[in-house]
């Protein structure tokens, strides 16, 4: 199943992913940083949604309470 999530409080400005089940299958950033996105993406790729969340979910960019991977974390929560 294909999805979408806006982001907020990122560069990037939004995260489409797909999924397998509860497995990762696909993430694709819009914006942000594109070699850490790009990274974040592969790594990602073939781990379930609640490894994903576990891992990725609160990390912090600079000052700002979110990051890409914390964004991506809150989409697969709210898939």
């Amino acid at each position: 199943m294909n999805y979408t999530y806006k982001t907020k409080g990122t560069c990037s400005k939004e995260i489409h992913f797909s999924m397998d089940g509860n497995i990762v299958t696909d993430v694709e950033f819009i914006g942000g940083c594109h070699g850490n996105t790009q990274g974040i993406s592969r790594l990602v790729k073939g781990m379930t949604a609640e490894e994903v969340i576990e891992r990725l979910e609160g990390i912090r960019c600079g000052r700002k309470p979110t990051s890409c991977p914390d964004q991506l974390a809150q989409a697969l929560k709210n898939r």
